[in-house]
């Protein structure tokens, strides 16, 4: 109950308090709406055109939470949500399984990772992606500790929905992180066990009948998707993601975050013993060797990468998380108690987020850090916290109540973020508000279009007014009345763009600084 009562509120609590937001979450969801009203479970189209840059997996779940509760914006969050609890009952039940007494530990302590969290609540393959790889990776090791094939048989499988919840990179990175383990164990007939003939098959058919009739229907399939979408967006910035060969090292220290610093600290003390005891710690206990692969590789590959988002190493988090509640159960065993240092680290790191929570609506609105009473009062409130933090942990009771006292924080900072940053939050980036200003003037029956806007506005009106946008500097000036969404100020320029026709002005939206404009027909006057 306690660790349904956290999922519930850490990825369930206010889905529906910010509208979507970005260029991909409205148009994930926009998605899963046609392939919901067309009933067409193959190909997944945008604009009524072959969409075909993700496999479906999301796109099926979402599809399914619109038949039950609707089409909204919380229901197209709600298979990250699901997934993401699933991964957790899944962490949960292998600690308990095989690390039995730190079940609840390594359970909360991956629900709380901030980039955890935060895909949890995204209309993104993310999250499908992590949960179903997180899944699968802690199947396979279930199977190298005990010998079930049972345990195989859910790899493939979770590996199979992983496949199909963004690609061949799953099983790619699958394979590595395995082959990789048999090195350090030197031990390669394991990878050959591995290849078990029953699991290959469950996993052919779980992800290949999607990807065979997707193809079948839309020929170009393999060129967008695996061509351009997987091999090009590796080896090129086709879509302007341009990051330093580093930037997943602060990535991933952020999606650890309140849990870093005892996460640096496991991984150090891992590699440490590694190093001098080699492979005589992976006989005695190969669990931690394994995580720190499996955290390290996700990282080093996608650095590689011409293209860099922050999601794409959303499946190397809960290695870290694990990491750290095996940590804390070896130096409870040995009641060591941890450094002074690393106690007011984690006590400032975990303190944080509250911080910025707090600070969130002042720095949405005013672009800038707040002073005076409007700092004191969150910075003030944070240090307590801290203190309080850093004095628990150096009691008697030392790592024991690691997880209860970070909880705190992590708690206070989501409740604030729902509560206070997601209002302000939804006028700043949603286009939620402005459809909804929109709508008052006109229900859908008008064309609706754009100049000089970010693709993300484009992408949330097509979503909340449910049509497609036009663009004017495309040249996509419908010739009959119509509105027309700009910067603000600029109904000049959108007289000039239509050349005589009339243009009245309808309404503003402050926060985002943007006007709506209808215009008439080329007939009218």
């Amino acid at each position: 109950m306690l660790l349904a009562g956290f999922c519930g509120f850490l990825f369930f609590f206010g889905l529906s308090y910010l509208g979507l937001v970005g260029a991909d979450e409205p148009r994930y969801a926009q998605v899963a709406r046609e392939m919901h009203d067309r009933r067409d479970w193959i190909t997944p189209t945008l604009g009524g055109k072959p969409w075909l840059e993700k496999p479906a997996l999301y796109y099926w779940q979402t599809t399914l939470a619109y038949s039950i509760f609707g089409v909204s914006d919380w229901a197209a969050r709600l298979a990250s949500a699901v997934d993401a609890t699933v991964m957790i009952v899944a962490v949960y039940l292998f600690l308990r399984r095989f690390r039995s007494g730190f079940q609840l530990d390594g359970a909360l302590m991956t629900a709380t990772a901030s980039g955890v969290i935060g895909f949890a609540r995204a209309a993104s393959m993310d999250m499908p992606l992590a949960a179903m790889f997180t899944i699968a990776l802690l199947a396979w090791y279930a199977w190298y500790e005990s010998a079930s094939k049972y345990f195989l048989m859910l790899f493939y499988v979770f590996i199979g929905l992983a496949m199909l919840a963004k690609g061949p990179v799953a099983p790619f990175l699958a394979a590595v992180i395995v082959l990789l383990f048999a090195a350090a164990k030197g031990d390669y007939l394991l990878v050959r066990r591995t290849c078990w003939i029953p699991g290959i098959a469950l996993f052919s058919m779980v992800a290949l009948p999607w990807y065979v009739a997707v193809q079948l229907k839309n020929p170009e399939f393999f060129r967008v998707f695996m061509l351009q979408h997987n091999l090009g967006r590796f080896g090129k910035d086709l879509f302007h993601h341009t990051e330093p060969f580093w930037y997943y090292l602060p990535v991933v220290l952020i999606g650890l975050m309140p849990w870093t610093m005892f996460v640096i600290s496991a991984l150090a003390e891992r590699i440490r013993v590694w190093w001098t005891e080699k492979r005589a710690m992976l006989r005695s206990d190969a669990l931690p060797a394994f995580l720190v692969i499996w955290l390290v590789v996700p990282a080093v590959f996608f650095s590689f990468s011409a293209s860099k988002l922050p999601g794409y190493v959303l499946p190397a988090l809960p290695a870290g998380t694990l990491l750290l509640a095996e940590y804390v159960r070896q130096h409870v065993a040995d009641k060591d108690r941890p450094h002074l240092l690393l106690i007011a680290l984690h006590a400032i790191t975990a303190a944080l987020p509250v911080v910025a929570a707090l600070m969130m609506p002042y720095i949405v609105f005013q672009h800038t850090l707040p002073r005076g009473r409007a700092a004191a009062i969150p910075g003030g409130f944070a240090v307590v916290l801290a203190v309080g933090i850093a004095l628990t942990l150096r009691g008697q009771f030392g790592l024991r109540v690691l997880r209860f006292v970070t909880l705190v924080p992590v708690l206070l900072a989501v409740g604030a973020v729902v509560r206070f940053g997601a209002p302000a939050l939804d006028a700043e980036l949603s286009a939620r508000p402005l459809s909804q200003e929109i709508n008052r003037v006109d229900n859908g029956s008008l064309p609706l279009a754009i100049l000089r806007l970010p693709r993300e506005t484009e992408y949330g009106l097509q979503f909340y007014r449910n049509q497609n946008i036009l663009r004017y500097e495309l040249g996509q000036i419908p010739a009959g009345e119509h509105l027309v969404v700009a910067p603000a100020g600029w109904q000049k320029n959108v007289a000039k763009w239509t050349t005589g026709r009339r243009v009245t002005y309808l309404g503003s939206l402050a926060a985002p600084g943007l006007d709506y404009y209808w215009v008439a027909g080329k007939s009218s006057n």
